[in-house]
């Protein structure tokens, strides 16, 4: 079988060529659309349920939120296990999912589940899913400096809140941009208990009338002078004024109470629970972009890197966005080794070549074959959906050595028949060559194909870490064993031309030859010894 397929190639150049052509051109296209990130994401399939009510102890929180919402999830499909956690006013829910369960799907059976523990939950208690993001998806961060120093801290949290978030998170492939650092304003009623007390009015009064004046109404319309007038009353709170004429109802004498005269109102920053410092200068506000599960993350970089450079202009004067961690850096280098090593081994098969054939194109078949190969392994890699990362693009670097092999071996044998044949058609000769060695060495290739099988058995993170590297290893070595019984013999068909220079006749091929044959007859007269060296050398 092995010898018709290369007896094929070499009659048919034209459908080989052809073939090698679009296969290539597919790769590329591959090679493309492949997403790119750093690290393979071993994070678990998981959907985060995040549940806010406030002032609540966390037992209360664990009793009347997050147990509800834990047993109801355990019923759901392809869960493998379900995590809550509750703090003070805060409650969250990991669902984790099978290995291999879609992003979306788990998403949407969450929500579906969800539907029936709504009617358990307190009144005005609304869960909402975390993004759709994974342990990974932190790819960029920045901070929003204020050079001018006209701007407090507050300020520039206000601007990251309510101008720059939104701005960035419409880029596509974001999921969120959490802020961080600086005071969120508040607007603060400090009520005196002791007025409180002397007016007879509840707690409880204050807070529902502060409910009842943030907020606009609207009536009928009316008609007046053949004219139709829409009313809708305006009272949504815009200023500390706003809020301190709220009334809280009338005394004995029916003079109305104002809030006012029961507490003092003023701006004031919410509770924080740490710091953002930016180089030892000084607190500063920033941003974390989370991408979107599943997304390329280079590509994501490069948009937002994009979008602010778009923004900087028109920012404020004295604000400045500094990035404080771009993960496109590693990304690139990862992707420079991947290249470094494969020039590094065509230099290396080149030279080999050149060295031991003297025949410079002879090390053409090699230098081709070998960027061909790589490309067609990224056509399985994007028909599987991995991402281009360390782990990934190494088990192409690792592959790359034992690619060039084969390529070697069926040149090296035709240049002994074309030594031993002179008088025969060349490309009769080439081909017989190749026909003599391609099943053992496809199949030999093969094995080497093979040898990271037991990775694919790992599972969980140990999985989710090596089987990148095991793929793309594998494909690499197969798409090397086919192209050997396809494209190589071909090339070397049309590279293998000129004057072929005898290998026994290389000087350096000489001078190995004198010291290999002594070796190789010491060894096989002495078996036992060699063998007793052997355990000693590996001991």
């Amino acid at each position: 079988m092995i010898e018709k397929v290369i007896d094929f190639c070499g009659k048919n150049p034209l459908i080989v060529l052809l073939g090698v052509v679009f296969l290539s051109v597919w790769g590329y296209w591959a090679v493309i659309h492949t997403p790119l990130d750093a690290i393979p994401d071993l994070s678990d399939v998981q959907v985060i349920v995040y549940t806010e009510w406030e002032g609540r102890s966390p037992n209360l929180m664990e009793d009347q939120i997050t147990y509800p919402i834990v047993t109801s999830m355990l019923g759901a499909p392809k869960v493998k296990y379900v995590r809550g956690s509750s703090d003070f006013g805060f409650s969250y829910v990991y669902i984790v999912f099978e290995d291999g369960t879609d992003m979306y799907w788990a998403r949407s059976r969450v929500l579906e589940f969800m539907s029936k523990v709504t009617g358990k939950l307190p009144e005005g208690v609304h869960p909402v899913l975390g993004p759709d993001a994974t342990g990974v998806g932190w790819v960029y961060e920045y901070a929003l400096v204020d050079r001018s120093g006209k701007r407090s801290l507050a300020d520039l949290r206000a601007y990251q809140d309510w101008t720059l978030r939104y701005q960035l998170q419409a880029i596509p492939g974001v999921a969120e941009v959490a802020s961080v650092g600086g005071f969120e304003k508040q607007y603060q009623v400090h009520v005196d208990p002791q007025r409180l007390l002397a007016l007879n009015i509840p707690f409880t009064k204050v807070t529902q009338a502060i409910r009842m004046a943030n907020n606009d109404v609207g009536g009928r319309s009316i008609e007046l002078s053949e004219r139709e007038y829409m009313i809708r009353g305006q009272g949504y709170i815009k200023t500390l004024s706003d809020l301190e004429q709220v009334p809280l109802g009338v005394n004995k004498n029916g003079v109305t109470i104002l809030l006012k005269e029961v507490a003092s109102v003023s701006l004031g920053p919410e509770m924080r629970r740490g710091v953002t410092e930016l180089n030892g200068e000084g607190e500063v506000v920033g941003g974390i972009v989370i991408m979107r599960y599943g997304e390329n993350a280079l590509s994501v970089i490069d948009r937002v890197k994009a979008k602010i450079a778009e923004i900087q202009p028109g920012l404020p004067e004295g604000l400045k966005i500094i990035p404080t961690y771009d993960r496109s850096d590693l990304i690139l280098r990862a992707i420079a080794t991947l290249k470094e090593k494969l020039i590094e081994v065509t230099l290396v098969v080149s030279l080999v070549t050149i060295l031991f054939l003297f025949h410079f194109r002879s090390a053409l078949v090699v230098i081709i074959s070998l960027p061909i190969a790589i490309l067609l392994s990224f056509i399985a890699m994007e028909a599987l959906h991995l991402t281009s990362n360390v782990m990934s693009l190494g088990g192409i670097a690792i592959a790359i050595g034992a690619m060039a092999d084969g390529a070697i071996v069926m040149i090296e044998n035709a240049h002994r028949r074309l030594e031993e044949e002179p008088d025969k058609a060349r490309a009769e000769v080439i081909l017989e060559a190749a026909k003599e060695l391609g099943k053992p060495l496809f199949f030999s290739l093969l094995i080497i194909t093979v040898s990271f099988m037991p990775i694919f058995t790992l599972e969980a993170q140990e999985g989710r870490l090596f089987k990148p590297l095991a793929f793309t290893k594998t494909f690499s070595m197969f798409f090397a064993a086919f192209l050997s019984i396809t494209l190589i013999p071909l090339l070397m068909v049309y590279f293998i031309r000129g004057k072929i220079t005898p290998i026994a006749k290389n000087p350096i091929n000489r001078f190995l030859i004198r010291v290999y044959e002594p070796l190789l007859r010491f060894v096989l007269k002495r078996p036992l010894i060699t063998v007793i060296l052997s355990v000693l050398v590996l001991i």
